[in-house]
Protein backbone atom coordinates (compact mmCIF):
# COMPACT_ATOMS: atom_id res chain seq x y z
CA UNK A 1 0.00 0.00 0.00
CA UNK A 2 1.12 3.56 -0.85
CA UNK A 3 0.64 5.60 2.08
CA UNK A 4 0.86 9.63 2.42
CA UNK A 5 1.53 10.82 6.23
CA UNK A 6 0.85 14.21 6.61
CA UNK A 7 1.86 16.24 9.35
CA UNK A 8 3.28 19.65 10.88
CA UNK A 9 6.10 18.02 12.81
CA UNK A 10 8.53 15.14 12.01
CA UNK A 11 11.81 14.63 13.42
CA UNK A 12 14.03 16.47 13.96
CA UNK A 13 11.57 19.02 14.28
CA UNK A 14 9.15 18.30 16.60
CA UNK A 15 6.93 19.34 19.60
CA UNK A 16 5.67 17.14 22.30
CA UNK A 17 4.43 13.67 21.50
CA UNK A 18 3.12 13.64 18.61
CA UNK A 19 5.73 13.77 16.32
CA UNK A 20 7.59 10.83 17.43
CA UNK A 21 4.08 8.81 17.19
CA UNK A 22 4.39 9.86 13.37
CA UNK A 23 7.98 8.69 13.05
CA UNK A 24 7.06 5.33 15.22
CA UNK A 25 3.96 4.52 12.46
CA UNK A 26 5.50 5.71 9.39
CA UNK A 27 8.95 3.24 10.39
CA UNK A 28 6.86 0.15 11.69
CA UNK A 29 4.36 0.88 8.39
CA UNK A 30 7.27 0.67 6.09
CA UNK A 31 8.71 -2.29 7.99
CA UNK A 32 5.09 -3.94 7.22
CA UNK A 33 6.01 -3.98 3.77
CA UNK A 34 4.21 -0.49 2.51
CA UNK A 35 5.85 2.03 0.71
CA UNK A 36 5.80 5.07 3.18
CA UNK A 37 6.07 8.95 2.24
CA UNK A 38 6.17 11.89 4.68
CA UNK A 39 5.13 15.52 4.34
CA UNK A 40 6.19 18.16 6.66
CA UNK A 41 7.61 21.34 7.58
CA UNK A 42 10.69 23.20 7.48
CA UNK A 43 12.56 25.90 9.56
CA UNK A 44 12.55 29.32 8.18
CA UNK A 45 16.76 29.77 7.85
CA UNK A 46 16.44 31.93 3.92
CA UNK A 47 14.13 32.17 1.13
CA UNK A 48 15.47 28.35 -0.07
CA UNK A 49 13.37 27.17 2.85
CA UNK A 50 10.51 28.05 0.60
CA UNK A 51 11.40 25.37 -1.74
CA UNK A 52 10.62 21.98 -1.85
CA UNK A 53 13.21 19.66 -0.26
CA UNK A 54 13.17 15.49 -0.73
CA UNK A 55 15.51 12.99 0.79
CA UNK A 56 14.88 9.16 2.01
CA UNK A 57 15.88 7.84 5.08
CA UNK A 58 15.66 4.01 5.33
CA UNK A 59 13.78 3.89 2.56
CA UNK A 60 11.06 6.42 4.02
CA UNK A 61 10.31 9.63 1.04
CA UNK A 62 10.80 12.84 3.53
CA UNK A 63 9.53 16.08 1.91
CA UNK A 64 9.86 19.14 3.37
CA UNK A 65 9.22 22.91 2.95
CA UNK A 66 8.07 25.83 5.12
CA UNK A 67 5.01 26.77 4.39
CA UNK A 68 4.76 31.13 3.89
CA UNK A 69 3.79 32.75 6.82
CA UNK A 70 5.23 34.91 9.32
CA UNK A 71 6.88 32.02 11.88
CA UNK A 72 7.61 28.45 12.33
CA UNK A 73 4.95 27.20 14.34
CA UNK A 74 7.52 25.49 16.85
CA UNK A 75 8.40 28.92 17.74
CA UNK A 76 5.20 30.53 18.06
CA UNK A 77 6.35 30.31 21.76
CA UNK A 78 8.51 33.25 21.51
CA UNK A 79 6.17 35.15 19.45
CA UNK A 80 3.94 38.42 20.08
CA UNK A 81 0.20 37.88 20.29
CA UNK A 82 -0.16 40.23 17.40
CA UNK A 83 2.36 38.08 14.99
CA UNK A 84 0.34 35.06 16.70
CA UNK A 85 -3.09 36.33 14.96
CA UNK A 86 -1.47 37.02 11.80
CA UNK A 87 -0.23 33.50 11.56
CA UNK A 88 -3.51 31.64 12.07
CA UNK A 89 -4.79 34.26 9.57
CA UNK A 90 -2.83 32.96 6.92
CA UNK A 91 -3.00 29.39 8.51
CA UNK A 92 -6.84 28.88 7.91
CA UNK A 93 -6.36 28.77 4.41
CA UNK A 94 -2.89 28.81 3.34
CA UNK A 95 -2.42 28.90 -0.68
CA UNK A 96 0.80 27.83 -0.36
CA UNK A 97 0.50 24.68 1.49
CA UNK A 98 -2.00 23.83 -0.95
CA UNK A 99 -0.40 23.92 -4.11
CA UNK A 100 3.06 22.80 -2.24
CA UNK A 101 0.87 19.40 -0.95
CA UNK A 102 -1.58 19.05 -3.87
CA UNK A 103 1.72 18.59 -6.54
CA UNK A 104 3.64 16.21 -3.79
CA UNK A 105 0.26 13.93 -3.63
CA UNK A 106 0.22 14.53 -7.55
CA UNK A 107 3.48 12.74 -8.29
CA UNK A 108 3.17 10.00 -5.46
CA UNK A 109 -0.51 9.09 -6.14
CA UNK A 110 -0.67 7.60 -2.99
CA UNK A 111 -3.78 4.63 -2.20
CA UNK A 112 -4.53 6.34 0.78
CA UNK A 113 -3.41 10.16 3.01
CA UNK A 114 -3.49 9.97 7.17
CA UNK A 115 -3.01 13.57 8.39
CA UNK A 116 -1.85 14.12 11.95
CA UNK A 117 -1.45 18.00 13.31
CA UNK A 118 -1.96 20.42 10.61
CA UNK A 119 -0.71 23.58 12.40
CA UNK A 120 1.35 25.51 9.93
CA UNK A 121 0.44 23.20 6.76
CA UNK A 122 -2.71 24.47 7.00
CA UNK A 123 -5.98 22.31 7.36
CA UNK A 124 -8.17 24.03 5.47
CA UNK A 125 -5.57 23.93 2.67
CA UNK A 126 -4.31 20.14 3.47
CA UNK A 127 -8.16 19.12 3.10
CA UNK A 128 -9.28 20.78 0.27
CA UNK A 129 -5.66 19.57 -1.86
CA UNK A 130 -6.51 16.03 -0.92
CA UNK A 131 -10.52 16.33 -1.97
CA UNK A 132 -9.53 18.04 -4.72
CA UNK A 133 -7.61 15.04 -6.20
CA UNK A 134 -9.91 12.73 -4.82
CA UNK A 135 -7.75 10.26 -2.38
CA UNK A 136 -8.80 8.89 0.42
CA UNK A 137 -7.75 10.50 3.94
CA UNK A 138 -7.76 9.13 7.42
CA UNK A 139 -7.15 12.55 10.00
CA UNK A 140 -5.83 11.64 13.44
CA UNK A 141 -6.91 14.34 16.03
CA UNK A 142 -4.16 14.40 18.21
CA UNK A 143 -5.21 18.22 20.48
CA UNK A 144 -7.78 20.56 19.50
CA UNK A 145 -5.92 22.83 17.02
CA UNK A 146 -9.16 22.64 15.12
CA UNK A 147 -11.54 23.86 17.71
CA UNK A 148 -9.01 26.10 19.45
CA UNK A 149 -5.62 28.82 18.32
CA UNK A 150 -3.96 27.27 21.73
CA UNK A 151 -4.66 23.54 20.87
CA UNK A 152 -5.48 23.16 24.56
CA UNK A 153 -8.73 24.49 25.30
CA UNK A 154 -6.65 26.49 27.67
CA UNK A 155 -6.73 30.38 26.52
CA UNK A 156 -4.32 32.72 28.50
CA UNK A 157 -6.72 36.09 27.81
CA UNK A 158 -9.72 34.08 30.04
CA UNK A 159 -8.06 33.72 33.29
CA UNK A 160 -5.84 31.27 31.71
CA UNK A 161 -8.66 28.86 32.73
CA UNK A 162 -9.73 25.61 30.51
CA UNK A 163 -12.57 26.25 28.70
CA UNK A 164 -15.77 24.15 28.85
CA UNK A 165 -17.61 26.69 26.47
CA UNK A 166 -15.97 28.84 23.64
CA UNK A 167 -15.80 32.68 24.33
CA UNK A 168 -17.13 34.42 21.39
CA UNK A 169 -13.55 34.83 19.40
CA UNK A 170 -13.24 30.91 19.54
CA UNK A 171 -16.91 30.52 18.73
CA UNK A 172 -16.13 32.60 15.34
CA UNK A 173 -12.69 31.09 14.79
CA UNK A 174 -14.87 27.39 14.84
CA UNK A 175 -17.68 28.37 12.32
CA UNK A 176 -15.06 29.69 9.97
CA UNK A 177 -12.59 26.04 10.37
CA UNK A 178 -16.38 24.05 10.13
CA UNK A 179 -16.99 26.30 6.41
CA UNK A 180 -13.21 25.44 4.87
CA UNK A 181 -12.72 21.82 6.54
CA UNK A 182 -14.10 18.80 4.75
CA UNK A 183 -14.84 15.58 6.32
CA UNK A 184 -12.22 13.18 6.14
CA UNK A 185 -13.31 9.65 5.48
CA UNK A 186 -12.38 8.48 9.03
CA UNK A 187 -11.50 10.24 11.93
CA UNK A 188 -9.50 8.60 14.73
CA UNK A 189 -8.20 10.39 18.05
CA UNK A 190 -6.52 8.23 21.03
CA UNK A 191 -9.26 9.12 23.49
CA UNK A 192 -13.02 9.26 23.03
CA UNK A 193 -12.86 12.91 25.26
CA UNK A 194 -10.81 14.61 22.20
CA UNK A 195 -12.97 12.70 19.52
CA UNK A 196 -16.45 13.71 21.48
CA UNK A 197 -15.36 17.19 21.83
CA UNK A 198 -15.22 17.43 18.00
CA UNK A 199 -18.45 15.92 17.37
CA UNK A 200 -19.78 18.16 19.76
CA UNK A 201 -18.21 21.34 17.93
CA UNK A 202 -20.08 19.93 14.79
CA UNK A 203 -16.90 18.70 13.08
CA UNK A 204 -16.46 15.48 10.69
CA UNK A 205 -20.43 15.28 10.64
CA UNK A 206 -19.98 12.81 7.88
CA UNK A 207 -16.75 11.12 9.01
CA UNK A 208 -16.13 7.63 10.52
CA UNK A 209 -14.88 7.95 13.56
CA UNK A 210 -12.87 5.39 15.32
CA UNK A 211 -10.98 5.40 19.08
CA UNK A 212 -7.61 4.14 18.35
CA UNK A 213 -5.04 4.62 21.72
CA UNK A 214 -1.26 5.30 20.65
CA UNK A 215 1.07 2.60 19.67
CA UNK A 216 4.23 1.86 21.39
CA UNK A 217 7.08 -1.04 20.47
CA UNK A 218 6.94 -3.27 23.27
CA UNK A 219 9.99 -6.23 22.03
CA UNK A 220 12.97 -4.47 22.37
CA UNK A 221 12.12 -2.39 25.71
CA UNK A 222 10.88 -5.98 27.48
CA UNK A 223 14.10 -5.25 29.80
CA UNK A 224 12.80 -1.84 30.78
CA UNK A 225 9.91 -3.76 32.93
CA UNK A 226 12.63 -4.60 35.10
CA UNK A 227 13.60 -3.60 38.73
CA UNK A 228 16.13 -0.78 37.71
CA UNK A 229 15.07 1.82 41.02
CA UNK A 230 17.22 3.28 42.61
CA UNK A 231 17.15 1.98 46.45
CA UNK A 232 18.94 5.13 48.00
CA UNK A 233 16.60 7.34 46.98
CA UNK A 234 13.06 7.78 45.91
CA UNK A 235 13.04 9.23 42.32
CA UNK A 236 10.12 11.27 41.14
CA UNK A 237 9.93 12.08 37.22
CA UNK A 238 8.66 14.67 35.01
CA UNK A 239 9.06 14.21 31.24
CA UNK A 240 7.26 16.64 28.84
CA UNK A 241 7.09 20.67 27.40
CA UNK A 242 8.08 22.95 30.53
CA UNK A 243 4.92 25.76 30.03
CA UNK A 244 2.71 26.94 32.63
CA UNK A 245 -0.25 24.47 31.30
CA UNK A 246 1.98 21.32 32.17
CA UNK A 247 1.45 22.17 35.54
CA UNK A 248 4.83 21.60 36.65
CA UNK A 249 4.94 24.98 38.94
CA UNK A 250 2.27 22.89 41.05
CA UNK A 251 4.66 19.59 41.06
CA UNK A 252 7.20 21.94 42.33
CA UNK A 253 5.53 23.45 44.35
CA UNK A 254 3.83 20.59 46.42
CA UNK A 255 7.35 18.71 46.08
CA UNK A 256 8.85 21.50 48.29
CA UNK A 257 6.71 20.62 50.99
CA UNK A 258 7.93 17.36 51.04
CA UNK A 259 10.93 17.37 53.52
CA UNK A 260 12.58 13.76 52.89
CA UNK A 261 16.12 14.29 52.02
CA UNK A 262 16.29 11.17 50.14
CA UNK A 263 13.48 12.33 47.77
CA UNK A 264 14.69 13.99 44.47
CA UNK A 265 12.69 15.30 41.83
CA UNK A 266 13.98 14.92 38.05
CA UNK A 267 13.06 17.23 35.32
CA UNK A 268 13.34 16.36 31.68
CA UNK A 269 12.21 18.67 28.96
CA UNK A 270 12.72 22.10 27.78
CA UNK A 271 10.19 25.53 27.33
CA UNK A 272 9.28 28.84 27.44
CA UNK A 273 8.28 28.24 31.52
CA UNK A 274 12.25 26.96 32.10
CA UNK A 275 13.66 30.06 33.34
CA UNK A 276 10.94 30.79 35.76
CA UNK A 277 10.83 26.54 37.37
CA UNK A 278 14.40 26.98 38.05
CA UNK A 279 13.46 29.88 39.70
CA UNK A 280 10.32 28.00 41.64
CA UNK A 281 13.09 25.40 42.41
CA UNK A 282 15.69 27.91 43.79
CA UNK A 283 17.91 26.88 46.69
CA UNK A 284 15.97 23.04 46.81
CA UNK A 285 19.17 21.05 45.44
CA UNK A 286 16.62 17.65 45.21
CA UNK A 287 15.25 19.05 42.47
CA UNK A 288 17.25 18.53 39.33
CA UNK A 289 16.71 19.32 35.65
CA UNK A 290 17.94 18.28 32.64
CA UNK A 291 16.73 20.02 29.70
CA UNK A 292 15.29 18.39 27.05
CA UNK A 293 17.02 14.77 25.47
CA UNK A 294 16.62 12.51 22.99
CA UNK A 295 13.74 10.19 23.46
CA UNK A 296 16.13 7.01 23.47
CA UNK A 297 17.98 8.51 26.57
CA UNK A 298 14.67 9.27 28.60
CA UNK A 299 13.57 5.77 28.45
CA UNK A 300 16.58 5.38 31.34
CA UNK A 301 14.76 8.26 33.26
CA UNK A 302 11.68 5.70 33.32
CA UNK A 303 13.36 2.84 34.56
CA UNK A 304 15.01 4.29 37.45
CA UNK A 305 11.99 6.13 38.50
CA UNK A 306 9.64 5.17 40.93
CA UNK A 307 6.90 7.31 39.80
CA UNK A 308 6.02 9.54 37.21
CA UNK A 309 4.20 12.63 37.51
CA UNK A 310 1.75 14.17 34.88
CA UNK A 311 0.71 17.60 36.38
CA UNK A 312 -1.60 18.84 33.55
CA UNK A 313 -3.97 22.00 33.64
CA UNK A 314 -5.31 21.96 29.84
CA UNK A 315 -7.17 18.94 28.31
CA UNK A 316 -4.47 16.35 27.54
CA UNK A 317 -5.64 14.14 24.68
CA UNK A 318 -3.52 10.68 25.36
CA UNK A 319 0.03 11.97 26.53
CA UNK A 320 2.97 9.67 25.19
CA UNK A 321 4.76 10.11 28.53
CA UNK A 322 1.98 7.39 29.94
CA UNK A 323 3.26 5.11 27.84
CA UNK A 324 6.48 4.81 27.96
CA UNK A 325 6.26 4.98 31.65
CA UNK A 326 4.20 2.21 31.65
CA UNK A 327 6.38 0.17 29.44
CA UNK A 328 8.92 0.53 31.65
CA UNK A 329 6.56 -0.82 34.78
CA UNK A 330 6.66 3.13 36.66
CA UNK A 331 3.14 3.74 37.56
CA UNK A 332 2.07 7.15 36.96
CA UNK A 333 0.46 9.79 39.50
CA UNK A 334 -1.59 12.28 36.81
CA UNK A 335 -4.40 15.22 36.67
CA UNK A 336 -7.56 13.87 36.34
CA UNK A 337 -8.25 15.95 33.07
CA UNK A 338 -9.08 15.12 29.49
CA UNK A 339 -8.43 11.59 27.84
CA UNK A 340 -5.93 10.85 30.91
CA UNK A 341 -8.29 8.81 33.05
CA UNK A 342 -8.96 6.50 29.58
CA UNK A 343 -5.29 5.37 30.38
CA UNK A 344 -4.94 4.92 34.18
CA UNK A 345 -7.20 3.71 36.46
CA UNK A 346 -7.14 5.41 40.08
CA UNK A 347 -4.76 3.16 43.15
CA UNK A 348 -4.49 0.61 40.28
CA UNK A 349 -1.45 1.67 37.88
CA UNK A 350 -1.13 4.78 39.20
CA UNK A 351 -2.82 7.96 40.93
CA UNK A 352 -5.31 10.34 39.75
CA UNK A 353 -6.16 13.89 41.17
CA UNK A 354 -7.83 16.91 40.25
CA UNK A 355 -6.17 19.30 38.37
CA UNK A 356 -4.60 21.92 40.64
CA UNK A 357 -4.93 20.53 43.46
CA UNK A 358 -2.34 20.73 45.46
CA UNK A 359 -3.28 19.24 48.69
CA UNK A 360 -4.31 15.50 46.95
CA UNK A 361 -0.97 15.84 45.19
CA UNK A 362 0.70 16.16 48.25
CA UNK A 363 -1.05 13.59 50.01
CA UNK A 364 -0.99 10.94 47.38
CA UNK A 365 3.17 11.50 47.05
CA UNK A 366 4.03 11.62 50.84
CA UNK A 367 2.36 8.33 50.91
CA UNK A 368 3.62 6.46 48.32
CA UNK A 369 7.21 7.55 49.55
CA UNK A 370 5.94 6.45 52.72
CA UNK A 371 4.55 3.21 51.90
CA UNK A 372 6.81 2.00 48.67
CA UNK A 373 5.84 -1.22 48.74
CA UNK A 374 2.81 -0.09 47.13
CA UNK A 375 5.09 0.05 44.57
CA UNK A 376 5.34 -3.60 43.25
CA UNK A 377 1.77 -3.98 42.50
CA UNK A 378 1.69 -0.77 40.92
CA UNK A 379 4.51 -1.05 38.83
CA UNK A 380 3.05 -4.83 37.57
CA UNK A 381 -0.21 -3.60 36.23
CA UNK A 382 1.40 -0.60 34.70
CA UNK A 383 3.29 -2.58 32.52
CA UNK A 384 0.66 -5.31 32.36
CA UNK A 385 -1.77 -2.07 31.22
CA UNK A 386 0.37 -1.39 28.20
CA UNK A 387 0.78 -4.71 26.66
CA UNK A 388 -2.83 -3.90 24.75
CA UNK A 389 -1.01 -0.46 23.29
CA UNK A 390 1.70 -2.83 21.43
CA UNK A 391 2.91 -1.07 18.28
CA UNK A 392 2.67 -4.48 16.05
CA UNK A 393 -1.23 -4.59 17.02
CA UNK A 394 -1.14 -1.52 16.27
CA UNK A 395 -0.20 -1.22 13.03
CA UNK A 396 -2.32 -3.72 12.07
CA UNK A 397 -5.39 -2.04 12.61
CA UNK A 398 -4.15 0.92 10.77
CA UNK A 399 -3.78 -0.85 8.42
CA UNK A 400 -7.38 -2.07 8.60
CA UNK A 401 -8.57 1.46 8.83
CA UNK A 402 -6.47 2.69 5.55
CA UNK A 403 -8.29 -0.06 3.67
CA UNK A 404 -11.64 1.03 5.28
CA UNK A 405 -11.14 4.81 4.15
CA UNK A 406 -10.29 2.96 0.36
CA UNK A 407 -13.60 0.88 0.49
CA UNK A 408 -15.33 4.39 2.09
CA UNK A 409 -14.16 6.70 -0.60
CA UNK A 410 -15.09 4.58 -3.48
CA UNK A 411 -18.34 4.22 -1.97
CA UNK A 412 -18.84 8.09 -2.52
CA UNK A 413 -17.36 7.69 -6.32
CA UNK A 414 -19.95 5.47 -7.38
CA UNK A 415 -22.91 7.52 -5.78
Amino acid sequence: MKIVIIASYYPPYELGGGGIYVERIAKDLEKAGNKVTIITTNIFNNLDSFKLLRKNEKNIAIYRFYPFNVYANINAYKKHIILKIIWHLIDLWNIHSYFTIKKILKKEKPDVVHTHNLGGLSAGATFRAIKNLNLPLVHTCHDHAILCPYAVLLCPFWKGESCKYPKFPCEIYRKIKRKIIHDPDIVTAPSQFVLNNHTVAGFFKGSKKIVIPLGIELDKFNNLSDNGKAAENFNILYVGGLSKIKGVHILIEVFKKIFQVNVKLHIVGGGDYASTLKGLAKNDNRIIFYGKLPNQEVQRFYKESDVVVVPSICYENSPTVIYESFRAGTPVISSNIGGIPELIKDNHNGFLFEAGNIIRLREILENIIENPEQLKDLSKNAFEAVKQYDMNKHIGQLIKIYKEAIELNNLKDDK
